[in-house]
């Protein structure tokens, strides 16, 4: 049974109804594969169930003066174990991470330390299931969001009769369309309020934590508006299109445009060449002109927010869908699938295995105990 909020007892009932409005929840979000039934199923019966591997944006040298570790780990989060190479005696500043990676899965990520701390790997080894498969050597640190993707590795058990079929023909269908680039559960905490508490900082109420926190949660209402954008866009039939004034950004380079003709760039949009970028309000990204910008300040009137109250932060534009790449499903056993691919970094694997599964993978509450970590989170400008 999941274990009540305490925050919601402390709340005026108007201010437990905001709150209330702000918390993530699956079921507010659309499927984009609603055609296909789910394989319904059980997701993390063990770590070894959530396999992750990060890809990374370039390999080290061999030579420089930063000592580079590919890593696996069991059972920790990513900040566990810059805490052991800060127990070696490396400052955390100098500690390289390309990403955040989940403690309830098997992980491997590169992490690097100045060469000048060879005690340090000694701490990282002394931690149970946490193994140390590769060593070189570059000329800086890794920096955050060095990384060109995750690929994923992912048993689903206890599927219903036709969960192969079921999972073939939804992956081949988000291969076509795009997968919905959603904010994952991880993004919204424990109870799924992060934003709410995003929404306090805002107001310059008192949150507890201090500055790192405060952006996170932050980050969080940003988020959630994103996701509520993607979702209204979504029940208007603007999921595979582009409209006047969107932000479009090619797959293949990366290049961001304003469309000016929305008939002709759909159809780059149907072939998956283009997608619409939403908004993660800040002082350099303001609300977009025209259709896109009319529904963006309904979002923000939704929450009864401006764009205004978000000129502290920076602002960025992230694509509304990603691509969904070298996808495959294996039957293991009866009534247990392994789905394996690869996703763009920042991106959630959450979104894919919602599609494919048609339940709350990873729900708030249903991870409590489980220190889930938020890749999304460290990326710097937004």
């Amino acid at each position: 049974m999941s274990e009540p909020d305490p925050t919601t007892s402390q709340l005026t009932q108007d201010e437990a109804a905001v709150r209330d409005r702000l918390l993530f929840r699956w079921a507010d979000l659309p499927l984009v594969t609603s055609e296909v039934p789910g394989t319904g199923g059980t997701v993390r019966s063990a770590p070894e169930d959530f396999r992750v591997t990060e890809l990374p944006a370039y390999l080290p040298e061999g030579s420089g003066s930063h000592r580079y570790l590919l890593v696996e780990k069991r059972g920790y989060t990513t900040r566990e174990l810059v805490q052991a190479l800060m127990r070696g005696g490396v400052e955390e500043k100098a500690i390289g991470v390309a990403g955040l990676k989940d403690k309830a899965a098997v992980t491997v990520q590169w992490l690097s330390v100045p060469k000048r701390y060879p005690e340090a790997v000694a701490e990282l080894l002394a931690l149970p299931g946490v193994r140390v498969l590769e060593e070189s050597y570059h000329r800086n640190k890794l920096g955050i969001g060095h990384l060109r993707g995750n690929r994923f590795e992912i048993t689903v058990r206890d599927v219903a009769p036709g969960a192969l079929e079921h999972a073939r023909a939804t992956l081949a269908a988000l291969r076509a369309r795009g997968a919905p680039n959603w904010f994952g559960p991880q993004r919204f905490g424990r109870f799924g309020g992060n934003a709410y508490d995003g929404l306090r900082v805002l107001r310059k109420e008192k949150v507890p934590g201090g500055h790192r926190l405060q952006r996170f949660f932050l980050s969080a209402l940003q988020s959630q508006l994103f996701n509520t954008l993607l979702a209204r866009r979504i029940d208007r039939g603007w999921y595979e299109r582009v409209v006047q004034g969107d932000w479009a950004r090619k797959h293949d380079t990366g290049g961001t445009f304003l469309v000016t003709d929305a008939e002709a760039e759909s159809e780059r949009a149907r072939r998956l060449e283009i997608s619409a970028t939403l908004p993660l309000f800040g002082r350099k990204v303001k609300l977009s002109p025209d259709d896109a910008g009319a529904l963006e300040q309904a979002v923000l009137d939704e929450y009864e927010l401006r764009w205004a109250q978000f000129a502290a932060r920076h602002g960025d534009r992230r694509s509304s869908r990603v691509l969904l790449e070298a996808s495959e499903v294996r039957e293991d056993e009866p009534g247990t699938l392994t789905l394996a691919f690869t996703l763009p970094r920042g991106s959630y694997a959450t979104a894919v295995l919602r599609e494919v599964t048609k339940t709350e993978v990873d729900a708030p509450f249903e991870r409590a105990e489980q220190g889930s970590e938020d890749e999304g989170a460290l990326a710097p400008g937004a």
